[in-house]
């Protein structure tokens, strides 16, 4: 007889992205370092955006939509990790205007059923050459679209 892998449970929204926790990543109790936490998802979001042709190769004009600035983060810490290893980050979009977005995340066990931390980042997308506030491109907002969570 053979036991079943459990079940992951299913996403409603968003995506589920894999990230690595490195022993360094660990503080001296031999828990996952607090800042760490959002360095993994700010390259989980990273990553994501990457696939659909968005990102920053040493050209902020020509980054485009991928020029931007974080105006809040939160995070709270639900549980601690302590181990290396696989785990995973969920990413969605909680809102999307015009030239903010607040994306949501959990940081979580490799299959999404555990979470050890959650919160949400503003970002204002910013002209390159002025550093004002300016809109997403329609290419973005259509990209963004599949990421917003389900209200309700």
């Amino acid at each position: 007889m053979t036991a079943e892998a459990p079940v992951a449970p299913a996403l409603s929204h968003g995506r589920l992205l894999p990230v690595t926790v490195h022993f360094d990543d660990l503080d001296a109790l031999g828990l996952l370092h607090n800042a760490r936490y959002p360095v993994m998802v700010e390259r989980a979001w990273t990553a994501l955006w990457s696939e659909r042709g968005f990102g920053f190769e040493g050209d902020w004009e020509a980054a485009g939509d991928f020029c931007h600035a974080v105006k809040e983060l939160r995070i709270s810490y639900e549980t601690p990790v302590n181990r290396p290893g696989g785990y995973a980050v969920h990413l969605w979009l909680e809102r999307l205007g015009n030239t903010g977005l607040t994306y949501g995340f959990r940081f979580c066990s490799a299959d999404g059923a555990v979470t050890y931390a959650h919160g949400t980042r503003v970002l204002v997308r910013l002209d390159a050459t002025t550093l004002r506030p300016t809109s997403w491109s329609d290419r973005f907002r259509a990209l963004g679209r599949e990421l917003l969570r389900p209200r309700g």
